[in-house]
């Protein structure tokens, strides 16, 4: 039978989604900063990290008032990941943690818990938010979005 449908695909469990939203809010709770993550089937570039910042421009994610949003992605299909922040986390922490992060997710995502690595990865990005953006009850708004954003 012919569809002019196509069905979405569904990358997560809804527990498995719920979860991994779950930690990009308690990643959020003590910090200004701002975390996403985006998921989809294939990376369209040969370099994870370029499309990733292409997403990270493209979803306004450099607009935060203190430039401390990170944005995770991944490309499941096509087995591609990145962590790309702001300038300023970035600053603060360089690439050798956002390294450190993407072995966190790898290590998770060789035995195929997908929700784990990325929680895991959102808590640990929250924790050095934290450090360096601290959560000020005056001043400090969600500036951005918690769901995840899915891809093709």
């Amino acid at each position: 039978m012919f569809s002019l449908f196509r069905r979405k695909k569904v990358f997560f469990t809804e527990e498995e989604r719920s979860r991994i939203i779950d930690a990009v809010r308690r990643a959020e709770t003590s910090t200004s900063g701002e975390v996403r993550v985006y998921v989809e089937s294939r990376c369209p570039y040969m370099d994870a990290i370029d499309r990733a910042g292409e997403l990270f421009f493209h979803l306004e994610m450099d607009e935060t008032a203190q430039h401390n949003a990170v944005l995770v992605y991944v490309a499941l299909k096509d087995r591609q990941l990145a962590v790309f922040g702001d300038q300023g986390i970035h600053e603060k922490v360089g690439s050798d943690y956002w390294n450190r992060e993407v072995e966190v997710m790898i290590r998770n995502f060789n035995k195929e818990d997908y929700a784990e690595g990325l929680s895991q990865c959102i808590l640990d990005i929250g924790q050095a938010l934290q450090l360096h953006f601290p959560y000020d009850k005056s001043t400090d708004k969600n500036e951005l979005p918690d769901d995840i954003v899915f891809g093709k």
